[in-house]
C-alpha cells in the first residue's frame, strides 16, 4: 500500500482532522465568535466557489436566498 492509496482510502479522516485544527487553532487565537464567524465565511465561500464549479447561475441562488415566499 502506497502513500497515495493511504490518503485515498482515509481522505475523510484527514480532512477532518485538518478541519479540526484548523478551528482550534482559530478558536485559540480569535476566541470562540470570532472563530466561528471565520468557519461561517469559509463555508458560505466554499458552498459558493462549489457552484461556480458546477456551472450553476449565481444570480438564481441569491435571488433564491433573497425571496419572500
Amino acid at each position: 500500500m502506497d502513500f497515495k492509496e493511504i490518503i485515498f482510502l482515509h481522505k475523510g479522516k484527514i480532512a477532518g482532522v485538518i478541519l479540526g485544527l484548523t478551528l482550534g487553532l482559530l478558536i485559540i487565537r480569535y476566541g470562540f465568535w470570532k472563530a466561528l464567524f471565520i468557519a461561517l465565511c469559509v463555508g458560505i465561500g466554499y458552498y459558493i466557489g462549489k457552484r461556480v464549479d458546477e456551472q450553476v447561475n449565481l444570480k438564481e441562488i441569491f435571488l433564491k436566498f433573497l425571496r419572500k415566499d
